[in-house]
């Protein structure tokens, strides 16, 4: 059975179960409502949630652990032999997943069924030039070995999902009538309900906090594993990055860290007074009808897709530094550089920068404006010497995030900067980020278990911990000069 048809049943069964509590509950006062403790429809959620709650975590749990009992399992059957020279364990495995979703087609191919291939079993050779046949079909050579893998994986999976199936359907039909035989006039049944959406509640709010620690350990174990095969002193204080794929690999970080913030200092220094004066234009100056037409305009930048701005980089603003800056100068002859990823990045922060500037300006209270224009400050005085001040902490936690957001970056300094690895001032010469490196070193046919491969998770642990400091930054900059006001 599928995993949707099985929910549904589960969903059906709850379902009736709730019609069916709902209307016993009644049955067992003649109707009465004043000799329930709690009202009818408390009674059908408590046999809902007894019915599909613990069958539905269950079910969750079982699909999680399956896969990984399963694969280590049929793994143990692949030996040394079984893995090609330049290929590893896990590719192998990659392999046995891929078979064993075609095992029907790759079988009909050979001209075998399962009685067959069990009768060939001893016959090694025979075995091996039947599915030769097949692995031309599949574009590789199939080893025997993994063929069986393939099988057994198959087989297990589906015996899995045939015990999941049953073990299920057991499980809610015994909340069922579990929760049917509670069902009294005494029973406290909106207790029960209340206190299963109570831990439902806790569940969801977990989930968050769960996904992150779960981010975190993955980044780790596999940042751990690098740093076993490849020195932390040379990535963390050489200043190449050379990746060969094949030994002699220079993975020094700085470069990347060197691009990525000065990158990212030129967005800031074009979004943050662009946003700051527009938030204050927005906020102290414009009148109700041009604030309801430029906000939403301005607030548009927030969701054009970040490819969108890396074309735009790539056709308009590159070409255009180039022609107009670069050459003439004598500083550069490409399109792709510092500058043009800084400037489209920058255009893309603006309404970061305003809308939190401007929400944060707008919340000042009024009173302190009417002061100071009590005591005889001009508008503009106003705006520097008391509204500024005291949106201070809020604007600076604006620009923090906003600075997040800019070494998080992708697309634009794909597009925009290139993809060169080197430490230069020059901002008309092409430039690349971590995350632009993580990107590249995870994808192609690189093994997964290369320091060049893993060295990508290196690279998100050292962003992330980067990222989280200026969060945290921000947060202390905010609560430690953040002013009360009544």
């Amino acid at each position: 059975m599928s995993i949707g048809l099985l929910s549904l049943v589960v969903i059906a069964l709850a379902a009736a179960g709730f019609l069916v509590g709902r209307r016993l509950a009644l049955s067992k006062t003649g109707g009465d409502l004043r000799l329930l403790h709690s009202l009818p429809g408390y009674y059908g959620q408590t046999v809902f949630l007894f019915t599909a709650v613990p069958a539905l975590l269950v079910m969750a749990i079982w699909l999680l652990a399956q896969p990984l009992l399963i694969e280590t399992r049929v793994g143990a059957m692949i030996g040394p032999d079984d893995i090609p020279q330049g290929s590893s364990a896990s590719l192998v495995m990659s392999d046995v997943r891929r078979i064993a979703g075609g095992i029907d087609l790759i079988l009909a191919q050979a001209g075998l069924n399962e009685g067959d291939l069990a009768a060939m079993g001893a016959d090694v050779s025979g075995v091996r030039a039947r599915l030769g046949e097949v692995g031309v079909a599949l574009g590789s050579d199939v080893r025997p070995t993994v063929f069986e893998a393939a099988r057994s994986y198959r087989d297990l999976m589906a015996t899995g999902r045939l015990a999941m199936s049953a073990v299920v359907l057991a499980l809610a039909l015994a909340g069922f009538v579990f929760a049917l035989s509670r069902i009294t006039p005494e029973f406290r049944a909106r207790n029960v309900s209340e206190t299963f959406v109570r831990v439902l509640l806790i569940a969801a709010s977990l989930v968050a906090i769960l996904t992150t620690v779960g981010i975190v350990l993955s980044l780790v174990f596999e940042t751990v594993h690098f740093f076993r095969l490849y020195p932390a002193k040379d990535f963390f204080f050489s200043m190449t990055w050379n990746p060969q794929f094949r030994g002699g690999s220079d993975l020094g970080i700085w470069p990347l860290i060197w691009g990525t913030l000065y990158i990212s200092l030129i967005a800031l220094l074009v979004a943050v007074p662009v946003g700051i004066f527009a938030a204050i234009y927005l906020a102290e100056y414009a009148t109700r009808k041009v604030r309801a037409v430029a906000k939403p305009l301005l607030e548009v930048l927030a969701g054009i897709p970040t490819i969108v701005y890396g074309l735009f980089a790539l056709i308009t603003v590159g070409p255009f530094l180039r022609d107009y800056f670069a050459q003439p100068l004598g500083i550069g002859s490409s399109s792709s550089s510092v500058m043009t990823a800084g400037l489209v990045m920058g255009i893309m922060l603006i309404p970061f920068v305003s809308s939190l500037s401007d929400d944060i300006i707008n919340a000042v209270p009024q009173s302190l404006r009417d002061g100071s224009y009590g005591l005889g400050a001009t508008q503009s005085e106003t705006v520097k010497q008391v509204i500024l001040p005291a949106a201070l902490p809020g604007i600076v936690g604006a620009i923090l995030l906003a600075a997040s957001r800019a070494i998080g970056e992708t697309m634009i300094v794909v597009l925009g900067a290139g993809a060169a690895a080197k430490m230069s001032m020059n901002p008309f010469e092409a430039m690349t980020t971590v995350t632009v490196k993580i990107v590249s070193q995870l994808t192609g046919d690189t093994e997964f278990a290369s320091p060049e491969t893993l060295v990508a998770f290196a690279l998100g642990l050292t962003l992330f911990v980067f990222t989280l400091g200026l969060n945290v930054l921000a947060l202390y900059i905010v609560r430690k000069y953040r002013e009360q006001y009544e």
